[in-house]
């Protein structure tokens, strides 16, 4: 497959504070693949600065053949990428089906309700149920449920597992896979590393700001117990 996305030599700031020293690597289409590392290695930064979120960055992103590294966040989502953040960017005060429809569609081919319905069941019978009424799986759901309306195809997931008990997190990762197979690109941030293990085909360590080592899923076994160690999990 093609090149969704890649980034090279990608720095970002957070005023002053480099965050970012140079991160480079790359998603074909049709791949997941996760970002690691031990917390306040530069993950969630290097997904918000994919989105723009970030305005101080230089490098390079290019976004299939578009060159993205100064657009704004409403101009990369026209051209089909999309943020799940940590902290799931629902609203609260709406109910499910409110936020379901409140997206907009901002490319042809987002998912219409009933097709979300149909991956994330457990949401059919909380439609009228307000955000905050929600279990942490279900504003999990919801938050990717919500992307998925946009109508884009390279989702940028940060901590999807973060909090929640083991049968959801295996439903996210029931859902990531079928995402998958529906032709979607996966870029993943993820702490749970065995998780990350059964779902991704590549896997970028990142520390201090920068990719320190590219691991493919099938060498991925025999170098997790080194990863759990120096991970700290």
């Amino acid at each position: 497959m093609s090149e969704a996305l890649r980034t090279t030599h990608l720095k970002a700031w957070y005023g002053e504070s480099q965050a970012l020293h140079g991160m480079s690597f790359s998603v074909h289409g049709g791949e997941v693949v996760t970002l690691i590392g031990r917390n306040g290695a530069g993950k969630t930064t290097t997904l918000r600065a994919l989105m723009g979120l970030i305005a101080n960055r230089t490098g390079s992103i290019r976004l299939g053949a578009d060159e993205i590294v100064a657009a704004r966040p409403h101009q990369i989502a026209r051209k089909g990428m999309a943020l799940c953040p940590e902290e799931r960017g629902i609203f609260a005060s709406l109910n499910v089906e409110e936020n379901l429809l409140l997206p907009p569609q901002v490319r042809p081919g987002g998912m219409s309700v009933p097709d979300i319905l149909k991956l994330f069941p457990n949401l059919k019978e909380r439609l009228k149920s307000q955000g905050t009424k929600l279990s942490g799986g279900e504003q999990q759901m919801l938050a990717l449920a919500r992307i998925l309306r946009t109508g884009a195809r390279l989702l940028l997931l940060d901590e999807p597992t973060e909090g929640l008990a083991p049968v959801i997190i295996a439903q996210i990762g029931d859902t990531i896979r079928t995402l998958k197979a529906l032709g979607f690109t996966i870029l993943l941030v993820e702490q749970n590393v065995a998780f990350a293990a059964g779902l991704a085909d590549r896997h970028y360590v990142v520390e201090l700001g920068r990719v320190v080592d590219e691991i493919p899923a099938a060498a991925f076994a025999d170098r997790l117990p080194s990863l759990k160690s120096y991970l700290g999990v």
